[in-house]
């Protein structure tokens, strides 16, 4: 299997073939194995949040629930994406912009496996965001 310096060595017309595929599999199975079995427990329960008689205490409680909360979304937020990606692995679009049909480019995908976008549809889009958000 290819490591980073080997795949990034690869030529243009290289791009994509099945030994990148399995290089990005693997890597993308292992994130999701890893975020797997990263237990989030939900510490605080609400019961123990009435049960404590302190304001500050349940407001600490309350931030700490919220916090794992936002982590758990994160973490499903994550894994979602990484089924995606390994989705498009088996469909054989794995590595082109879903905007453009481009490719996405090695390095991108190095950096951010589950990647949809090249970076310069990544760009537009969130120029495009900014635009909207702003004419609201």
């Amino acid at each position: 299997m290819q490591n980073e310096t080997s795949l990034l060595a690869s030529g243009e017309d290289e791009y994509m073939n099945e030994e990148q595929l399995a290089f990005f599999r693997a890597r993308l199975e292992r994130a999701r194995d890893e975020l797997q079995a990263r237990p989030v427990a939900l510490e605080v329960q609400g019961q123990d949040l009435m049960a404590a008689a302190d304001p500050t205490d349940r407001a600490t409680m309350e931030e700490e629930r919220t916090a794992t909360l936002m982590d758990r979304q994160r973490q499903s937020e994550r894994l979602r994406e990484i089924a995606a990606a390994l989705r498009r692995i088996e469909e054989g679009e794995y590595g082109y912009c879903e905007a453009t049909g481009e490719p996405i480019g090695l390095q991108r995908l190095l950096a951010y496996p589950t990647a949809r976008l090249s970076l310069e549809a990544q760009h537009a889009l969130e120029h495009t965001q900014r635009f909207v958000i702003r004419a609201a």
